[in-house]
C-alpha cells in the first residue's frame, strides 16, 4: 500500500493569534479543534484535500497535569513552524521497529483521543513524536482505524491544497536508508537549518510556510 501523508504540525505560541494570521494568510479561517488532554495541547486544523490537515498546535497551559516537556516540540519552540509530520498506517508495528533503528527514543505506541467539535469522541493509535529537537525531519506515524471518522472528514471545504513538501538538514543523506524501509519519499535539501517546509494553493494563492 502507497504511504499517505496524514497531516503536517505546524507548531505556535499562540493558539488564537495563529488562527487569524492564518485566515489572513490563506483566506479560510481554521477550525478550532480540541483539546489533547493526555498530552497537553490544543490545536485548530485546515482541510487540505485529499484527506490531509494542516493542525495548527500549541501549549495548553491550562492543563497542569502533564509534566514537561510535551510532544511535538512544543516546549523548544523558538518561533511559529512546522515541527512535525505525520504518516498514516495501518500497521504500527513494524513501522516502529524501523523508526527505532535511527533512534532508540522513536517507536513508543500509545493510544490518543480527543474531543471533536462536534462533539464526538477521535481516537487513534500512534508511534508517538518525541518532545525534543525543535524540529524533526522524521514522521510520527498514526493508525485511525479505531475511529469513525478522520479528522479531515470533520472539516469543510476551504478550497486549500498541499502542493509540496519537503525539509532541510545539514546532512540530509543520514534519513536516506529509513525513509528508503518505510517506503516514503521526502525531498530533504541540504541546508544549515534543520527545517520542514509546505506549499499551500489557497483562496489568495500559493503560499509556502
Amino acid at each position: 500500500m502507497k504511504r499517505k501523508i496524514d497531516h503536517i504540525v505546524y507548531t505556535v505560541s499562540n493558539l488564537e493569534e495563529a488562527i487569524t494570521e492564518f485566515e489572513n494568510k490563506l483566506g479560510v479561517r481554521p477550525v478550532l479543534g480540541g483539546y489533547h488532554k493526555t498530552f497537553g495541547t490544543k490545536n485548530a486544523l485546515i482541510n487540505l484535500n485529499d484527506s490531509i490537515y494542516l493542525e495548527l498546535l500549541a501549549a495548553d497551559d491550562s492543563n497542569t497535569e502533564i509534566v514537561k516537556p510535551r510532544w511535538m516540540g512544543v516546549d523548544q519552540l523558538t518561533k511559529n513552524q512546522i515541527t512535525r509530520w505525520a504518516l498514516r498506517s495501518d500497521s504500527l508495528k513494524p513501522d516502529a521497529k524501523i523508526l527505532r533503528t535511527y533512534n532508540p527514543h522513536m517507536g513508543e505506541i500509545r493510544r490518543g483521543s480527543r474531543n471533536a467539535a462536534d462533539g464526538s469522541l477521535l481516537q487513534w493509535e500512534l508511534i508517538m513524536p518525541l518532545p525534543a529537537p525543535e524540529v524533526e525531519i522524521l514522521p510520527f506515524i498514526l493508525d485511525w482505524s479505531a475511529t469513525e471518522k478522520h479528522p479531515s472528514e470533520l472539516l469543510p471545504k476551504m478550497a486549500c491544497e498541499l502542493l509540496a513538501f519537503y525539509g532541510t538538514h545539514p546532512k540530509p543523506e543520514m534519513f536516506e536508508g529509513v525513509f528508503q524501509t518505510l517506503n516514503y519519499s521526502i525531498d530533504i535539501r541540504p541546508a544549515t537549518e534543520v527545517s520542514l517546509k509546505a506549499l499551500i494553493k489557497s483562496p489568495k494563492g500559493i503560499v509556502s510556510i
